[in-house]
């Protein structure tokens, strides 16, 4: 007997979130826990230092469980180190890319609010920025200024915040001609008011988004600059630091520079993929099937 067609709609689910994105989400989530719970985690003091053990190999019979990871120039554990320069790293990273995007965002909405000079200004200050490289700013800055950490994280937060403010002004003028706004503007809605209660909460999905992609970008260039000697310093740790330590003793000690440098490699990976995702499911304009 043939069935009969149902008359009852389907329901659409989206996608299911793809194995490789599921495995992204949950390393990024490890990666916050290894932060945030970096004191309960670490065996040992990342800086405690001795130099009757320099250089054993991750699980030695020598280092065994005390040092997972191995131990470095300075006898000092790898795994703890590891655990605290991940904290230092996704902290000053993610402190940058909220700067950044808050910058860009209001920059965006006064552009797209003003108009005319004003527009012009900030899409002039846009253009400059996009055309020099992040890192060369923040290097000439720093041999200009000196370091500490606060002008080190305002640096890792200059870069992208030229993409937000491009995003936002071309929300926010595509929502302008919205029926809603005008309708808002005609009850005598402050601008403030307009802004945050009608005019964010529809944008925010894709600064989001945006935030997701530029967060790798943020992170390469905290690492970079710590790379380098001027970002973290000594007694500190980051990820970047660490790799620029280990890379004089590639030969006879691999795992100082490895661990570190896969750390960072897993973490823009991860974060890449699942920003990359979440563009695909929060963009109305991309094909869902």
């Amino acid at each position: 007997m043939a069935s009969i067609p149902s008359d009852t709609p389907r329901r659409r689910t989206g996608p299911a979130m793809p194995p490789i994105v599921t495995a992204s989400a949950a390393f990024l989530i490890l990666m916050v826990l290894v932060a945030v719970f970096a004191d309960q985690l670490a065996p040992v003091h990342y800086a405690a230092q001795n130099l009757t053990a320099r250089f054993r190999p991750p699980m030695s019979e020598a280092g065994g469980m005390t040092h997972l990871l191995g131990t470095d120039h300075l006898g000092r554990d790898v795994f703890s180190r590891l655990i605290y320069a991940t904290r230092s790293s996704i902290l000053i990273a993610v402190l940058g890319t909220l700067i950044g995007a808050v910058f860009g965002t209001m920059l965006g909405f006064v552009a797209a609010r003003f108009r005319g000079m004003v527009d012009h200004a900030i899409m002039m200050m846009v253009d400059a920025q996009a055309a020099i490289p992040a890192l060369l700013l923040a290097l000439t800055m720093l041999a200009f200024f000196g370091n500490n950490l606060v002008l080190f994280v305002i640096l890792v937060s200059i870069d992208g915040w030229d993409r937000y403010t491009k995003l936002t002004r071309g929300l926010v003028v595509s929502e302008q001609k919205a029926d809603y706004i005008n309708a808002v503007e005609a009850l005598g809605a402050r601008s403030g008011r307009l802004i945050l209660r009608h005019l964010l909460p529809n944008i925010i999905a894709s600064l989001v988004v945006q935030a997701t992609l530029n967060f790798p970008g943020t992170i390469l260039l905290e690492t970079s600059l710590s790379f380098l000697g001027l970002g973290v310093q000594p007694p500190g740790t980051s990820l970047g630091l660490m790799l620029g330590e280990g890379r004089r003793y590639l030969l006879n000690a691999w795992w100082i520079a490895t661990f570190p440098g896969l750390a960072i490699f897993l973490t823009t990976l991860a974060m890449s993929l699942f920003g990359d995702w979440l563009r695909d499911r929060l963009d109305p304009t991309t094909d869902r099937s």
